[in-house]
């Protein structure tokens, strides 16, 4: 099998994923993937995909990932592998789509309106 390159998005953040044939190592921006990740819910989200699939020790992943937060990077890395799975072997799709694994979450964040603190403050009410 040759290295297959996908890109997951998520808010800001963009991640580059190039898959091969290996035993399982994960490298996200040249750091292990668990020195990377440290929390155990963030590592989920990225393993998901493969977990489900039974996919967890086949394929050596590599990872550039950049922009955004470490939760949106974690969702950003989680789409760009369940596309790698899908084109791989299109019968991972009827497993990964019910899970949500192949939408692109369109949500971003609201810009702050000017005069206001926040992005969804309301103008003060005035009846006059």
């Amino acid at each position: 099998m040759e290295t297959i390159h996908k890109i997951g998005r998520r808010k800001t953040a963009v991640a580059r994923v190039y898959v091969s044939d290996g035993t399982g190592n994960i490298t996200i921006n040249k750091r292990e993937f668990k020195n990377y990740f440290t929390t155990a819910a963030l590592q989920y989200k990225v393993l998901q995909a493969l977990n489900l699939t039974d996919h967890v020790t086949s394929f050596d992943i590599k990872v550039t990932v950049f922009g955004g937060g470490i939760t949106g990077q974690a969702e950003a890395i989680r789409l760009a592998i369940s596309r790698v799975l899908v084109e791989l072997n299109p019968e991972n799709r009827l497993i990964l789509k019910p899970e949500g694994l192949l939408t692109r979450d369109p949500r971003m964040v609201e810009r702050k309106k000017f005069g206001q603190k926040k992005a969804r403050k309301k103008f003060q009410f005035s009846k006059r």
